[in-house]
């Protein structure tokens, strides 16, 4: 009775909702392409036996299928991490009455059962496991196969969510996960270990003994039990106020920001701004991401000595962080950019503050590529170029650009199928980004000097550095010329 009452509490409000009618129509088009997405997994699970056959002939299916799980379930964990949304309610509106604290808090994690994403594999593992694996041993050990794997769906559904809610309070517990990922991808590539066979015999395991099936049901009581404490701990108001009180804001405390004056406390500002919001902090968490980009090419051997592409490899990994930052860096104070203009005096200093952050980002992202040392000496000066070429010239390219930015941007939304805020202007900073560093090596390629290239990128880079203070005056300017411009865009909800 009292679940059936948070639902109906639910859909009256997202039906009450201002803005329910301006979603209807994009839910309608999400929905219908869902139901086309059903359509092709429902496809692959029907043919993927054939396409295992044509791919790895004369191999056992049902072994190539368990081989690849692993690389499945982590890369679904990564998927809900980034994407899904976390299951919430307005729990204070409900505390005053007599309902069991465990009720709510149970909902709240049992919401989540019922997302899409926990669905979407079965069109995949039931046809498997009734076409091949049935026949091959029996229906039995079928059903058992496949319903440990359902149960690991919703095992990998309560730890993606622990770890997201985990990502401010403790965000050790987000590293160590990263970490462990990232050393199994390494010892795997290295052929330390062997995920696929791992994967493979784990398994194989729930086709061959039945009694298996408890892993994974022990695993979706763990979770759903670390995500049920977690939140109880949560859920008293006045433990709460008291914790406000006590916390402390490490950013603010730093004593390196407070003797560089003003440029100082507006950089604790900025990287406050950047942590604590939802869209900002996704975007920070995908640095990972960017730094192991190199690892999906570096390997190959068709890309060694291609220097065009290594150009724009090491653009996006020493850069990524800092084109998603300084494209929106304006955008991001959309909502309260009246008080800026209002309230700052020295734009100047205003505007060295987002420049000092966004070099920051591109040094740290270059020094987190040094490693990739290991796959030749080419690869670290065309990074370090590329570093110098971030910091010196795209850096300015995008601040101009993004002084055209005229679109509110809702920092409580996730980054993930968000466009929200984008203007042409963010698509035409692709053209410094990736283009003009490919389009002035390409001369000296064809001269048969590709060094000198690589080596002129990073001349251009550090030449804008040492025009630094030139440079952040005409973007200045630029945004005391369109500030007022930019605020009547941002004032447009």
């Amino acid at each position: 009775m009292i679940v059936k009452w948070f639902i109906r509490h639910q859909v009256y409000e997202s039906l009450r909702s201002s803005i329910w009618q301006k979603k209807l129509a994009i839910n309608i088009l999400i929905g219908l392409l869902v139901l086309l997405m059903l359509g092709y997994l429902l496809m692959l699970g029907l043919l993927i036996d054939v396409i295992l056959n044509e791919m790895f002939p004369h191999q056992d299916p049902v072994l190539l299928f368990n081989g690849l799980l692993l690389y499945f379930f982590g890369i679904e964990f990564v998927l809900r991490f980034f994407i899904q949304s976390l299951p919430t309610l307005n729990i204070e509106t409900y505390l005053h009455l007599p309902i069991r604290k465990s009720y709510i808090v149970h909902y709240v994690v049992g919401k989540s059962i019922f997302t899409i994403g926990n669905y979407l594999s079965w069109f995949i593992f039931i046809p498997f496991a009734f076409k091949v694996i049935a026949p091959a041993y029996s229906t039995g050990q079928a059903l058992i196969w496949l319903l440990s794997l359902i149960f690991f769906v919703f095992a990998n559904n309560f730890l993606a969510i622990w770890v997201k809610r985990h990502l401010v309070s403790k965000p050790f517990v987000v590293v160590g996960f990263g970490l462990a990922l990232i050393s199994l991808i390494v010892l795997n590539y290295f052929k330390l270990i062997s995920v696929t066979a791992l994967s493979a015999n784990f398994f194989a395991h729930f086709i061959d003994q039945g009694f298996w099936i408890i892993v994974p049901v022990i695993l979706i009581l763990a979770f759903y039990l670390f995500n049920y404490f977690h939140l109880k701990t949560k859920l008293y108001p006045e433990e709460l106020n008291i914790k406000k009180k006590e916390k402390r804001d490490g950013l603010a405390n730093i004593r390196y920001f407070k003797s560089m004056g003003l440029t100082g406390q507006l950089l604790s500002l900025e990287m406050r701004l950047l942590w604590r919001n939802k869209r900002t902090r996704s975007q920070l968490v995908l640095m990972p991401i960017f730094i192991f980009y190199g690892l999906m090419f570096y390997p190959q051997e068709e890309y060694q000595g291609a220097s065009v592409f290594l150009i724009f490899v090491g653009v996006f990994m020493t850069g990524g962080l800092m084109l998603n930052y300084l494209n929106y860096c304006f955008g991001y104070e959309s909502s309260y950019f009246d008080n800026i203009l209002a309230n700052y005096t020295d734009f100047k200093q205003y505007i060295r503050s987002k420049y000092l952050l966004a070099v920051s980002m591109s040094a740290i992202s270059f020094l987190l590529t040094i490693p990739y040392l290991y796959f030749g000496l080419e690869i670290l000066l065309v990074n370090f170029a590329a570093f110098l070429y971030n910091v010196g010239v795209l850096s300015f390219a995008l601040f101009y650009m993004a002084t055209f930015s005229r679109k509110r941007m809702d920092l409580t939304r996730g980054a993930a199928f968000n466009y929200q805020g984008m203007g042409a202007s963010h698509w035409l900073s692709m053209i410094p980004a990736f283009l003009l560093p490919i389009f002035t090596f390409l001369p000296f390629k064809w001269a048969g000097i590709p060094q000198a290239g690589i080596l002129f990128i990073g001349i251009l880079g550090l030449i804008g550095l040492i025009f630094h203070r030139s440079l952040i005056n005409v973007i200045v300017k630029q945004f005391l010329k369109s500030k007022y411009a930019m605020a009547e865009g941002f004032r447009q909800s």
